[in-house]
């Protein structure tokens, strides 16, 4: 695959040349754009990043190889790599070149489930099931479910991943005989699928968003240094007939993960 990149000539007009590019990816940069050439590059590669072309380890070289295939200058291609270096989703290292790290995981405000907005985004999820027991529900869980505390609840807790790098970790709580909950499905698909395919139709959640530290077993689980900054979400999801069918408790890595939403102006 090559890179058409549109080079202005002398007498005004457009034309095109060719350089490959790593991961074959395919920009197109226009000269004649208000928007500055390095903002195109970056947003190009951020792009490429968060669709999973460019995938965490993957390398794009030194900036003046880079220049040299995209027929840019050095200052220009540097601009576009230290914005992508600002935002986290590259890295600088003596001696091999400019390497992709991760993308951020860009989550809409809306009921559906960490798995099904992965997969949506490209993003290749999978799952460990840290743990999948009947236990007797606490009294928060209870509350949240609307069941006698002490009933039986399905705790589950999983970590899910992205192209092999943590990004939440997530317990969940079920009423029990509600559905079959074994390793394996949970392991290769989403509760929400599996709560779909079992006849539950998902109506309405309660959700609330924070923010806090992670403590030391939370960094090590999650890849982060102690006291890294971590996102936290707490859901109570209903049925269309307003019973409580799921309850969890989330984390996630926020230097790997967004909640994105629209905001409309009141009348």
């Amino acid at each position: 695959m090559t890179t058409r990149v549109p080079v202005k000539r002398s007498d005004g007009y457009a034309r095109s040349v060719t350089a490959s590019t790593p991961a074959g990816l395919d920009f197109v940069l226009d000269r004649n754009s208000p928007v500055p050439l390095y903002y195109q590059l970056a947003q190009q590669l951020e792009s490429a990043i968060e669709r999973g072309a460019l995938a965490p380890g993957d390398l794009l070289g030194n900036e003046i190889d880079m220049a040299a295939r995209l027929g840019l200058s050095r200052p220009t291609v540097r601009q576009a790599m230290q914005t992508l270096v600002d935002k986290g989703l590259l890295v600088r290292r003596r001696g091999i070149g400019t390497q992709v790290v991760h993308s951020q995981v860009k989550r809409p405000l809306e009921l559906s489930s960490l798995y099904d907005d992965l997969e949506a985004a490209g993003q290749s999820p999978t799952t460990q099931v840290l743990r999948n027991e009947l236990r007797p529900a606490s009294a928060e869980v209870a509350a949240a479910l609307g069941i006698t505390e002490g009933g039986d609840v399905h705790r589950i807790e999983r970590l899910r991943l992205t192209h092999g790098q943590p990004v939440a970790f997530l317990c969940n709580y079920v009423p029990a005989g509600l559905l079959e909950l074994d390793d394996a499905a949970l392991e290769s698909t989403g509760l929400y699928r599996m709560l779909r395919s079992a006849g539950v139709t998902l109506h309405s959640a309660r959700q609330s968003i924070g923010a806090r530290s992670a403590t030391a077993e939370e960094a090590e689980r999650l890849g982060e240094p102690e006291g890294a900054a971590l996102l936290t979400m707490q859901r109570t999801a209903y049925d269309d007939t307003g019973r409580a069918i799921e309850y969890g408790t989330h984390i996630y890595r926020a230097s790997r993960y967004a909640f994105e939403f629209q905001l409309l102006m009141r009348a």
